[in-house]
């Protein structure tokens, strides 16, 4: 996904969904502050998204606009219409939001993308293939603090045995990346 598709995401989900507002809380939140991120972080075709002041509106997004839809299948990749309740986020992250938009084809219609270093907490909490590949990247790319990012997963809202588990895999990937 482009930077470019993102905007027309979001603003294809804002008029579906009637709504101004829009969390984006996929990996390509990341397109908010990397607009041209290394290939292997932009290559999914799917955005996550959930209207901020209806989510009721959710469902809509995904069937209108959702995988095998017909906006899919014209523009070769879709918002996936879910609720951000499904990504475990650092505490505060509503407030570190980057928020994005097309002033020009849908001025007041905005997407709300996760900061990166709260995207990455999540992923690491869930801890799937994916995600730890998507970390890694991160990391040797050197788009996260991995300070920060230690930080934010310390707030994620979930048992501190799994907070400790992946805290440790995140020490032990820095260090691994590092050469140690």
């Amino acid at each position: 996904m482009t930077f470019e598709q993102l905007l027309h995401a979001i603003r294809s989900a804002g008029y579906v969904a009637e709504d101004n507002e829009l969390w984006v809380f996929g990996s390509q939140a990341i397109l908010s502050v990397f607009p041209e991120p290394p290939e292997s972080l932009s290559s999914s075709i799917e955005v996550d998204m959930q209207p901020k002041n209806r989510p009721e509106r959710t469902i809509n997004i995904d069937g209108a606009l959702g995988e095998l839809s017909l906006f899919h299948q014209t523009h070769g990749f879709y918002v996936h219409g879910v609720s951000i309740d499904t990504a475990q986020l650092p505490e505060g992250w509503e407030d570190r939001v980057v928020t994005v938009s097309d002033s020009i084809r849908a001025p007041g219609i905005a997407g709300l993308c996760v900061e990166v270093h709260d995207l990455t907490a999540s992923k690491i909490v869930a801890f799937r293939e994916k995600d730890r590949n998507f970390t890694r990247t991160l990391i040797i790319e050197g788009m996260i603090d991995p300070e920060l990012l230690e930080d934010r997963i310390r707030t994620v809202p979930a048992e501190s045995e799994v907070i400790e588990h992946r805290v440790r895999w995140l020490l032990d990937t820095i260090a691994e990346l590092a050469g140690y």
